[in-house]
């Protein structure tokens, strides 16, 4: 959407990816510059309102999620607003256990409206994008996907929409993904690690991968798996044990799907159309990680949606009443079970299923289309 091209070209070859040069697994990583190529918004007046890779990004106004971090380990929650409009100062602290994790919810959007508003009313931006996340939400939990989630959305972009009127401003909408249902998780890290090709290292703090030490392991996003190779000499075999395992539709090479940039995988899997890659890698949950009990997305080595769910208020509660008293704690609320996760994107879609654009002027009906789509509107 933003570059116009396919990740062979701009390196965004998922949510996270192994860095080889130092050997880690990163998600979510937010600078703006680790996207390669030209995005759409440059040489416009822009205001990114939590689109990703928002950091740096070469914008005139953006606002983006970013705690701040105690060398004792705490975190305090804040936003990035280079918006000059003092958004928590008019709207409160931003909303962030609504943003993701067990309380996420409509409250982290209404803010995000609310902020986009006020925003495009004082800086009347040439182009404004803004992101509202509630749908990600639920129909990842729950089985049926109920309209009142999109009932609630359609509020929070009607305040967008009236600002957007105000300024005389047309409104495009976008969608990158749809989620679907999905009934089990693939966990394949473990069949790696059966077949010894992944190594760990034990600890205080449970079983930690060792990527760089590892012949071969999976960073799991969604229904979509990159399998590094460290060992050249085992590629066909890591093949055939993936294409063994049930749950796993096809295991290609990245050209294949465009994904053929230096960030991804030897291999590439995709999981069937009702199932999902969990990364868990330990074989016995005493020895998993104290992250992967919490919310932790910059730690854990692949994408964990069981982060929407807690395993119990009242120790949610006790945490929370440690940390208010001033004492070391950990919020080790996160269920390690698969199981509860009903909803998963990543695969090619059926057309109802998958991303859309509406808007004026013929929207194009593939994705790299938008960012020329865009600039035509713009000028």
């Amino acid at each position: 959407m933003l570059t116009g091209t396919m990740p062979r070209e701009h390196g965004i070859v998922g949510n996270g990816w192994y860095f080889r040069e130092t050997a880690e697994i990163r998600f979510w990583q937010q600078h703006n510059g680790i996207i390669q190529g030209e995005k759409l918004y440059e040489g416009f007046e822009t205001a990114k309102m939590f689109w990703w890779f928002n950091q740096s990004a070469p914008v005139r106004w953006s606002c983006t999620p970013k705690p701040h971090y105690g060398c004792d380990g705490s975190k305090a929650f804040d936003v990035l607003d280079f918006t000059d409009c003092d958004l928590t100062k008019h709207l409160g602290p931003f909303p962030f256990f609504a943003f993701w994790g067990p309380g996420s919810g409509i409250a982290s959007s209404q803010w995000i409206a609310q902020a986009t508003a006020l925003v495009m009313r004082k800086q009347k931006p040439q182009l404004s994008m803004v992101y509202l996340p509630h749908l990600d939400y639920d129909y990842q939990k729950y089985p049926q996907h109920d309209p009142q989630r999109v009932a609630e959305v359609d509020a929070c972009a009607g305040k967008v929409i009236d600002a957007a009127e105000d300024i005389g401003a047309q409104v495009v909408v976008v969608s990158e993904y749809g989620l679907v249902p999905v009934t089990k998780a693939v966990m394949i890290n473990q069949h790696l690690r059966r077949a010894g090709m992944l190594s760990v290292r034990k600890g205080p703090f449970g079983e930690m991968l060792m990527p760089g030490e590892s012949r071969a392991f999976a960073v799991a996003d969604h229904q979509l798996a990159h399998i590094y190779v460290n060992d050249p000499t085992v590629v066909d075999e890591v093949r055939k044990l993936l294409e063994s395992i049930d749950g796993i539709a096809s295991v290609v090479e990245p050209g294949d799907l465009q994904l053929d940039h230096p960030r991804s995988g030897e291999l590439i899997a995709l999981s069937d159309a009702d199932a999902w890659f969990a990364y868990y890698y330990w074989l016995d949950d005493s020895l998993a990680p104290d992250f992967a009990r919490c919310v932790d997305i910059h730690r854990k080595p692949g994408y964990d949606p069981c982060e929407l769910f807690m395993t119990s208020k009242p120790r949610a509660a006790w945490r929370l009443a440690q940390k208010k008293l001033g004492m070391r704690y950990k919020m080790d609320v996160i269920p390690l079970n698969p199981s509860l996760v009903r909803g998963s994107h990543g695969l090619h879609p059926a057309d109802q299923d998958g991303p859309m654009i509406l808007g004026p002027e013929s929207p194009p009906n593939q994705m790299d289309g938008f960012k020329d789509y865009i600039r035509r509107l713009l000028t």
